[in-house]
C-alpha cells in the first residue's frame, strides 16, 4: 500500500467511524435495546459452554453492559472485565459489583487496590468466550474500534477456539468495513434485531 492509498484508507476509516458514532449517538431506547442484546448474548450456546467469560464495561454510547453484569455474575460463570493500563488491556476477575469504581474519564473499572491481587488477575488464554465492543461492524464480522488498537492487541493472544462475540446496535452495521490482513473478525455480532454470523478467524 503506497502513501496515497494509506491516506485514502485512513480517511475512509475516519468517515466510517464518524458515521457509526453519529448513528449510535442518535439511537433511541439504548437501555431497553441493550437489555435485549445482553439477553441474547446470555442465551448463546457459546455462553452456556464457557466457564470463563470476558465482558466489556460500556463507555459512552456503547451497548450498555454494566446493568447486566449482576445477572451474569449470578450465573456462576467466571466473569472477567478488561481495564486499560498504558494502552494495554489487563483482565480482572469480577466477583461483586462493589469491586468496581468510577475511574479516569468517568469509566467504570476495577478498583486500583484490587488489581494487584493474584486471584484477580486473569490471562487472556483462560478466556472461553470474549465479548467485544466496537464502533462499527459489517456483516462479515469485520470490526472497527476507536483506533487505539487495545482490543486488537488483546485478541491477538486469545485462544483460537475462544469465540469472539460483538455486541452492537443494528445502526452500527455498515455495508463494508475496510480490513487488512492482520484484522481479526468476529464470530458473531449480536444486535437488537438478530445475530449476524461473521466469518470468525
Amino acid at each position: 500500500m503506497n502513501s496515497d492509498q494509506l491516506m485514502d484508507a485512513q480517511e475512509l476509516k475516519k468517515t466510517i467511524r464518524e458515521q457509526a458514532h453519529a448513528n449510535r449517538l442518535a439511537q433511541a431506547s439504548k437501555d431497553e435495546l441493550s437489555l435485549a442484546i445482553c439477553d441474547q448474548f446470555a442465551a448463546l450456546p457459546e455462553f452456556a459452554a464457557a466457564a470463563t467469560v470476558m465482558v466489556y464495561i460500556d463507555v459512552r454510547t456503547e451497548v450498555r453492559t454494566r446493568h447486566y453484569l449482576p445477572k451474569l455474575l449470578a450465573t456462576g460463570k467466571r466473569i472477567v472485565v478488561p481495564y486499560c493500563v498504558d494502552s494495554e488491556l489487563e483482565l480482572f476477575r469480577l466477583e461483586d459489583m462493589d469491586e468496581l469504581a468510577i475511574g479516569m474519564y468517568k469509566i467504570l473499572e476495577p478498583k486500583a487496590e484490587l488489581r494487584p491481587l493474584a486471584e484477580k488477575q486473569v490471562d487472556v488464554k483462560q478466556l472461553d468466550l470474549i465479548m467485544v465492543p466496537g464502533v462499527a461492524f459489517d456483516r462479515r464480522g469485520a470490526r472497527m474500534g476507536h483506533g487505539f488498537g487495545y482490543y486488537d492487541k488483546l485478541l491477538e493472544h486469545a485462544r483460537a477456539d475462544a469465540p469472539l462475540v460483538a455486541l452492537a446496535f443494528e445502526c452500527q452495521l455498515l455495508p463494508e468495513i475496510p480490513t487488512q490482513a492482520h484484522d481479526v473478525f468476529m464470530d458473531k455480532i449480536v444486535t437488537e434485531q438478530t445475530i449476524h454470523l461473521g466469518k470468525g478467524r
